[in-house]
């Protein structure tokens, strides 16, 4: 990665954590969706529609400086900016449009300006532009890291992260 700007390095980092998270969704089912490990718990559904939810969200804080997603997501909870999830297949294509977009708007946005903070005395926030992507990221793992053990507890092996030799 010599050479490599903030950028270019939060890009690549972002395409090659989805593929990994495209290996575990794939193997989700529709009769799954509703599924959760213990009641209070995100379903599968929910978790998949928070992952994009949020993702757009702070996507917004990041670059826009649009702070609505946690203007309404920190003092009502995660209910307040979820919503229910729909079907799987909807979820999935959705998490993907989210993604796309993420990269699309990152590519654009000058590079000149990813040191910049973003401030809301409000919300006690203030966060380098770099960092709060970089969290998207983090975020998106975290869950991925849930629906494995999800589908370890319905019975479903996730792929391991390295070929067995």
């Amino acid at each position: 990665m010599a050479g490599m700007n903030i950028q270019e390095m939060f890009l690549k980092q972002k395409e090659a954590m989805r593929g990994r998270t495209r290996q575990v969704t794939a193997l989700l089912r529709e009769d799954e969706v509703s599924w959760r490990p213990v009641p209070g718990a995100l379903s599968v559904g929910e978790m998949l529609r928070h992952m994009w939810v949020s993702e757009r969200g702070v996507r917004r804080v990041a670059l826009e400086g649009d702070f609505s997603y946690y203007e309404k997501r920190i003092p009502q909870g995660l209910g307040a900016v979820v919503g229910a999830p729909r079907t799987l297949a909807e979820e999935l294509k959705t998490l993907d449009e989210a993604h796309t977009e993420t990269l699309a708007a990152a590519e654009r946005f000058p590079l000149e300006r990813w040191d910049e903070e973003r401030v809301h005395k409000g919300l006690g926030f203030r966060r380098k532009i770099a960092v709060i992507l970089f969290g998207i990221n983090e975020h998106e793992v975290h869950h991925r890291a849930q629906l494995m053990t999800y589908l370890r507890m319905l019975g479903t092996p996730a792929p391991e992260p390295f070929a067995k030799r």
